[in-house]
């Protein structure tokens, strides 16, 4: 039998940073885009967050992740991994559902790794 103990509330500012801190984690990821509109949508308004977007919709969640990727990176499959390992995430250490997770590749970083230039 459980136990009511009470509720549970998690900020929506933590669903930002767990998704900046997966994404700038994952390898191709040179850096969140700054040029998009930003934020947590719900009832009420929210925190922003440069380069994410976030809907939360009966407890369900939507993201909009807005990425520059390293010259090297594979589009398609670091679109995929960036999918996976937020969905995990937030999977994981929120206990949230997620309904869709969007990945917009915005550029390609023209900065050449420190040991090509050297």
């Amino acid at each position: 039998m459980e136990e009511n103990l009470g509720n549970v509330t998690i900020a929506p500012e933590v669903l930002l940073s767990l998704v900046r801190l997966t994404a700038l984690a994952t390898p191709g990821v040179a850096r969140l885009y700054a040029g998009m509109p930003t934020g947590v949508h719900r009832l009420f308004s929210g925190k922003t967050a440069e380069g994410i977007k976030i809907e939360i919709e009966d407890h369900t969640v939507t993201i909009d992740l807005y990425v520059v990727a390293e010259p090297d990176a594979q589009m398609l499959t670091l679109g995929q991994t960036l999918q996976r390992e937020i969905n995990r995430a937030i999977h994981d250490v929120v206990g949230m559902p997620v309904k869709e997770i969007n990945v917009h590749i915005e550029d390609v970083t023209d900065r050449a790794p420190a040991e090509i230039r050297d």
